[in-house]
């Protein structure tokens, strides 16, 4: 079913709108008795979150080579690290089509669906590049004209649930025609598959309810999640336990409860920070207004404190993809993609 934020987004892409929409606006635009759209003020809202982000968006426009991918490393030129890239640059709300971004946003998406297999709709060389890519053209779709974009989309998450299928865990890892799941791998599906809903795609409920099981099953008695099991847990992955579950609109139960008082008193990632801050930003956005202010105000400081000169921030896979999860770290500042509806 398509969201209103859907029906608003689609509507302003069609009358080619080339400015920032604020999202205050947004709020009148719907109808009483919708979702509250800003819950909250904040100081860290204006001129500082949009220096950090154009900052880094213009660092990505500079290195973007020709045929969409970005050529730092082994990582710039994987589906998964363009897709985000793609997205981070969709989350400005920016025109998609007409706007300062639209040229590499499409450069980004062309180079994505030609690393499509046209027969099976598998995207890159591994479940998690087609988890974060399927993401990409989950959130594009609707918003760039691209006739490509919506079939492109329906193969892809038709692979998604297929692969599900053949697991015996009922979720994901590494390849489609893997026996054994991991709660990463699993949760770029998932989340990948509440895109595609949003977008207005079927996506069967128990494809969601298989895999809400494989993660409670991998949930430890302190709430956090392990990565294959009910063993070690840590705050990334229990950050993207806590956003299945959202997502899912499972927020009153238990599980979920004791999941975030995990994520709460956990510390941040040190081995993958942005990838933690990637699903963090989201878990502590959803969770509560006020629960959200405290963390994106350490995470903007933060994140102030180490972006380069260039607007790009370092990380061990590359700049490319810690710069892209750095910006859509802040993105829930400006709430415009779908996916970070509340």
């Amino acid at each position: 079913m398509v969201t209103t934020m859907n029906l608003i987004w689609m509507a302003l892409t069609k009358l080619r709108v080339g400015f920032m929409f604020p999202v205050f606006l947004l709020a009148v635009l719907l109808p009483a008795g919708g979702q509250e759209i800003y819950s909250e003020t904040s100081d860290l809202m204006g001129s500082e979150v949009d220096r950090l982000y154009v900052k880094g968006l213009q660092h990505l426009l500079r290195t973007q080579a020709a045929d969409g991918r970005w050529a730092d490393g082994p990582y710039g030129g994987e589906p998964a690290v363009i897709g985000l890239a793609v997205i981070s640059m969709l989350a400005h709300g920016d025109d998609p089509n007409l706007g300062p971004y639209s040229q590499p946003i499409k450069r980004g998406l062309d180079f994505i669906l030609k690393q499509t297999n046209k027969q099976t709709g598998y995207i890159g060389r591994s479940m998690y590049n087609h988890g974060f890519a399927t993401l990409a053209l989950a959130e594009a779709y609707g918003a760039v004209d691209d006739e490509r974009l919506g079939p492109a989309l329906q193969q892809a998450v038709k692979l998604i649930l297929s692969s599900q299928a053949k697991n015996p865990s009922g979720a994901w890892r590494y390849s489609p025609e893997a026996t054994d799941a991991d709660t990463t791998v699993s949760g770029a599906q998932m989340v990948a598959l509440f895109a595609a809903r949003n977008a207005g795609l079927a996506v069967p409920e128990e494809a969601i309810q298989k895999g809400l099981r494989f993660f409670l099953r991998c949930q430890t008695s302190e709430g956090g999640f392990g990565y294959t099991d009910n063993h070690s847990p840590n705050g990334a992955r229990t950050a993207i336990g806590c956003l299945v579950f959202t997502l899912a609109k499972d927020k009153n139960s238990k599980q979920y409860k004791s999941a975030f008082e995990f994520l709460k008193n956990s510390p941040a990632e040190t081995g993958y920070p942005q990838y933690y801050i990637y699903y963090a930003a989201q878990a502590f956005f959803h969770a509560s207004p006020e629960a959200w202010q405290s963390w994106n105000r350490k995470n903007i400081k933060a994140l102030a404190a180490t972006q380069n000169p260039e607007g790009s921030w370092d990380g061990q896979f590359g700049t490319t993809f810690s710069t892209a999860a750095s910006l859509l770290s802040l993105a829930l500042n400006y709430r415009y993609l779908p996916i970070y509806e509340r």
